[in-house]
Parts: structure tokens; sequence; C-alpha cells
């Protein structure tokens, strides 16, 4: 059964940091793209970050650029959001997203129950 269990989220000021973590099980994990995605209150899911199989390329939506920075360890089947600077606009639910491929060549996607981060004095 494939699981994408995302932890890390809470409440923080404005200025602070939070690692989010995503425990990824029931499926090869090294042969799938990494992302997060967030969903603020009353606004589509957007794109925040996303890493290759082998980390080999990194991108980051302009709006975290500097500030938050995605990584993964093969290893332990886990992807991470380090997130710095917390702004209020950071407020949402964090979702973690896997995608590759099957034995057939079908495109294969999962995504995570979500973890909420809140940012506010």
């Amino acid at each position: 059964q494939v699981q994408l269990v995302e932890s890390g989220g809470g409440l923080v000021k404005p200025g602070g940091s939070l690692r989010l973590s995503c425990a990824a099980s029931g499926f090869t994990f090294s042969n799938f793209a990494m992302s997060w995605y967030r969903q603020a209150p009353g606004k589509e899911r957007e794109l925040v970050a996303a890493i290759s199989k082998t980390a080999s390329t990194i991108n980051h939506v302009d709006s975290v650029k500097g500030r938050f920075t995605i990584s993964r360890d093969n290893a332990k089947n886990m992807l991470y959001l380090q997130m710095n600077s917390l702004k209020g606009d950071d407020t949402g639910m964090y979702y973690c997203n896997a995608y590759g491929l099957g034995s057939q060549m079908e495109a294969l996607e999962y995504w995570g129950k979500g973890t909420l981060v809140t940012v506010s004095s």
C-alpha cells in the first residue's frame, strides 16, 4: 500500500523556521521524482519545490527561493522541506507528491494528506 505521510507542520511566527518531512512507503522511492505543493485558504494548490530521483535537479518556485530548500534521502525513503524566514503568505496545507513511471511505462502519481503550516504572530 502506497503511503506518503507528511509531518512537521505547525504554528510559527513570521521569520521563524520549520522542517517538513514526508515518509514514503509502498513504492520504490528512488524511482520517483518528488515535490512539495501547498494550498493556501481559498487558493489553488501550487507547486513549491521539486527534486529529481537522484537530486541532480532541484527547483523552487520564485516566491520561496533563498528561503526554502527541498531535499531527499533515498536510503531512508524520506523527503524534506526546510523552510526559513517564513512569511504569512507561506500559510497553507503542504502536500508531498511522488511522480514516476510504472512497469508498463504508465504515469504514476501519489499524494500525501498534507501537514498544516500557519505563520502568524
